[in-house]
């Protein structure tokens, strides 16, 4: 290995990686036979027929590289998982000289396939888009969509018929240039949803940053010392911005009094509220490409103590910023503390954040098998999930590479990557990521240039599946098809009058199986993307559902008892279960 100047953080240059065929690991290593875990149905789904485009073919421009997200939600509250795609845009579309790429909202039709009502629900963006969180910040009862983007963004606030309408302009939270990972949740605990927006590079049109350029440091505009597009180390970064609801429709800028304004300009990617020490006020995590990440704790006075290098998550355990992308949250070793998964560029391994007793953070990657595979993969989204119900969180993440240039090259890699699984297993003295090889055929093992990525109950199975947003080409859908047959719980939670609606935030323990497992209410994760926010734990071969220990945003606590597995609940603050699914129909009373 030798040391790499460039545009990404790196570990530096490693050799490359072929399997038995010749093929780069990146595009290869499949296997003819083993366990089919994910099937790829985008054909039969109804999804294949959108395509994302963003920017050049060649990627000349740090613009055209980095993608956009996708979002699971109910928007019509009828039970079932529908999916939105963000979509990129190019500059002849700005310019008003072709149709302008379209975000798509796929609704789910309840057999299998979606059918896309983007144009009809006014949530086409039309713009040069990039990341997705879902929240609702009237606290009415319905999802609304912050769409961020490269200009200005959107508020596309849910209008309870199928329709949205755009009120970023009013609420105040159009910023104006780039606008990447976005994040919900109640700072400050008065019952609303603030938004905070992750601010990437200063993109100027007038000024571009080429391969080449002046203005930029030509060891900025290279990768293994081959001419490519330059960024972002060497461009000028955007600061972050919060933003307080008002509880009248607008909201204001408290980036600074709270402390969250990244005066240091760092490119921001992925961001997630969430409750990080577990004292019921969301923290604030931001992962920073090519710079140290943030972790905010929520002093409970509207105001965030910066603790990103006392804690641990800035830098990886080598001491060295990684080009964070996509953060997945979870409990892997269900003991009731959050860890945090961070993919990152080639040429460097993914990070896993292991929470501590003393609430920081320990870089565990080499410790739990992470640490070598994903090497040569540029990663994105990812997510914690527990794939075969088994009560044990496993970890998926999906990758593709920046450069085409790299399909030039005998480098071992490749632009279009194929996803990569790991099994979550007892160690011998902890838990271990067992890598799950890609059967010919079957889900992991399409090839595909990869970066939004969003994870959740798209049938009402129990089953988690998954949404990817390729960056120029149709979406990939992945079935959960795993041939477990053990049994499960899913959880909506609506909040009281003192909590978000929508409870966003909320943490839940479930005692079951003999196991405790918690789950959070997200409004964001993997790679600028918004995943299912019902709550989903597997019970292995238990018949008991358990007990569901509820910490609501407004501070109140309660247990819920279970009386069924294989259902999804409704459970209303201070009135327990007022509601459940089964196969996506209302259960019969028991």
């Amino acid at each position: 290995m030798q040391k790499q100047q460039g545009g990404n953080a790196t570990g530096g240059t490693f050799a490359p990686v072929y399997d038995a065929q010749k093929r780069p690991i990146t595009a290869g290593g499949f296997v003819e036979s083993g366990p089919v875990i994910f099937k790829d149905i985008t054909k039969t789904a109804g999804l294949a027929g959108w395509s994302h485009t963003m920017g050049l073919a060649n990627k000349p421009l740090i613009i055209d590289t980095d993608g956009s997200g996708v979002a699971l939600l109910d928007f019509d509250n009828d039970g079932w998982l529908d999916i939105y795609l963000v979509n990129g845009s190019t500059f002849n579309a700005l310019d008003g000289k072709e149709e302008p790429p379209h975000a798509a909202l796929f609704h789910n039709n309840h057999d299998g396939t979606f059918t896309d009502v983007a144009a009809k629900a006014g949530v086409t963006n039309d713009r040069w888009g990039f990341g997705v969180t879902v929240g609702d910040y009237d606290n009415d009862g319905w999802p609304d969509i912050f769409v961020s983007n490269w200009g200005k963004n959107r508020l596309y606030h849910n209008n309870h018929d199928g329709t949205f309408t755009d009120m970023a302009e009013k609420a105040g939270v159009t910023l104006g240039n780039w606008s990447s990972g976005a994040t919900w949740g109640d700072y400050d605990g008065d019952g609303r949803l603030d938004l905070f927006v992750a601010g990437y590079v200063h993109f100027d049109r007038t000024d571009l940053a080429a391969s080449g350029a002046e203005a930029v440091g030509s060891s900025f505009c290279k990768y293994r010392g081959a001419p490519v597009m330059c960024g972002p180390r060497g461009l000028k970064g955007e600061p972050d911005h919060l933003f307080h609801n008002n509880g009248d429709g607008t909201f204001t800028d408290v980036s600074v009094k709270a402390g969250v304004a990244d005066r240091n300009a760092f490119y921001g990617f992925a961001s997630i509220f969430l409750d990080i020490n577990g004292d019921g006020k969301p923290d604030l995590v931001v992962g920073d490409d090519s710079e140290p990440n943030y972790l905010y704790i929520n002093k409970g006075d509207g105001t965030f103590e910066d603790q990103s290098y006392d804690s641990g998550f800035a830098l990886n355990g080598d001491g060295r910023e990684i080009a964070s992308m996509g953060i997945a949250a979870g409990d892997y070793e269900n003991n009731g503390r959050i860890d945090l998964f961070v993919t990152d560029f080639s040429d460097d391994y993914k990070v896993l954040y292991r929470q501590d007793q003393d609430k920081g953070f320990t870089d565990v990657s080499d410790k739990v098998g992470l640490e070598t595979i994903p090497i040569p993969f540029v990663g994105w989204g990812d997510g914690f999930l527990d794939y075969d119900n088994d009560g044990w969180l496993d970890l998926f993440m999906v990758n593709g590479h920046v450069y085409p240039e790299v399909d030039k090259h005998d480098w071992g890699t490749t632009f279009a990557e194929r996803p990569l699984l790991f099994h979550n297993v007892k160690g011998a003295a902890a838990r271990v990521f067992e890598y799950v090889p890609p059967v010919v055929g079957s889900g992991l093992a399409v090839v595909i240039p990869a970066r939004g990525a969003a994870f959740g109950d798209l049938f009402n199975d129990g089953k988690i599946d998954l949404v990817i947003n390729l960056i120029e080409g149709p979406p990939t859908l992945l079935r959960n098809v795993n041939s477990d047959h053990h049994h499960w719980v899913e959880l909506k939670l609506v909040g009281g009058p003192k909590s978000p609606r929508d409870a966003m935030c909320a943490t839940v323990f479930l005692r079951a199986n003999g196991m405790r497992m918690r789950q959070d209410v997200l409004s964001s994760g993997s790679f600028i993307s918004s995943n299912d926010q019902r709550l989903h734990f597997g019970l292995g071969g238990s018949t008991d559902a358990g007990i569901a220990e509820i910490h609501w945003p407004s501070g109140k606590t309660e247990a819920v008892k279970l009386h069924a597995v294989d259902r999804i609940y409704t459970i209303s603050e201070g009135k327990g279960v007022t509601g459940s699914l089964c196969g996506g129909r209302s259960c019969p009373s028991r």
